[in-house]
């Protein structure tokens, strides 16, 4: 096989890293919001939930976050008499969205505490609710605060999908080892690898940039 029949191959790979990089980000953008507000709740409930799953996320291994969810949840269901099996990419959007989700939390968390303790006042001063006042003051200000942290994390989220390979799932690493597997040629494969996901990552640092330009503007609109 030369270089052309290699890229072939592995662009198989690369568009399920896509639609994974796609999926968890989503799901990550949302567990990001719902435990960084979470945790600023006055419910102890509410807040002592969302702690303890940041921190489950934050201070355990990606990769056994992983395997949990693909081996270890369904024995657990079996024993509870449930079929609680996974498929491959389910468990692995569900391992990087909610991993993603935890560190995402503290930046919503930060850039929400940021948010000027004097507007706040004017919000009470003004009979806002707690609800009135985090959708109307607080969010719309710190959101564009969020975006250079989340720009970061969304890269570190399409690098870390490479882990998908080791449950079976055919994304990139996955091809570019099974390729490599049967070729025995390593410089290439991963050569080539290596330059996929930097052209990957490039275009999703592109696309985050824009992203973070349009909520700047949208601030900017509101203020």
């Amino acid at each position: 096989m030369d270089w052309l029949s290699y890229s072939s191959a592995l662009m198989e790979g690369a568009w399920v890293t896509i639609q994974l990089t796609l999926y968890s980000t989503v799901v990550g953008a949302i567990a990001a919001f719902a435990l960084g507000i979470g945790r600023l709740s006055r419910s102890v409930v509410l807040r002592s939930l969302s702690i303890t799953v940041i921190e489950v996320f934050r201070g355990t291994s990606l990769l056994v976050q992983l395997f949990w969810l693909y081996f270890a949840l369904p024995i657990l269901g079996e024993s509870l008499g449930l079929d609680w099996r996974l498929d491959p990419v389910v468990a692995g959007t569900l391992a990087l969205g909610l991993n993603i989700g935890a560190y995402g939390a503290e930046v919503v968390r930060g850039a929400i505490q940021a948010v000027p303790h004097s507007q706040l006042e004017a919000a009470k001063a003004l009979d806002f609710t707690e609800r009135q006042t985090l959708w109307r003051i607080s969010l719309p200000q710190a959101i564009p605060e969020m975006m250079p942290s989340f720009g970061n994390l969304a890269v570190q989220n399409l690098k870390d999908t490479a882990l998908v390979s080791l449950i079976s799932l055919g994304d990139l690493s996955f091809r570019a080892e099974q390729i490599r597997n049967f070729t025995q040629d390593s410089t290439t494969i991963y050569t080539l690898l290596l330059l996929m996901y930097f052209g990957m990552a490039l275009v999703l640092t592109v696309l985050m940039k824009l992203l973070e330009r349009a909520t700047g503007r949208w601030r900017a609109q509101r203020s």
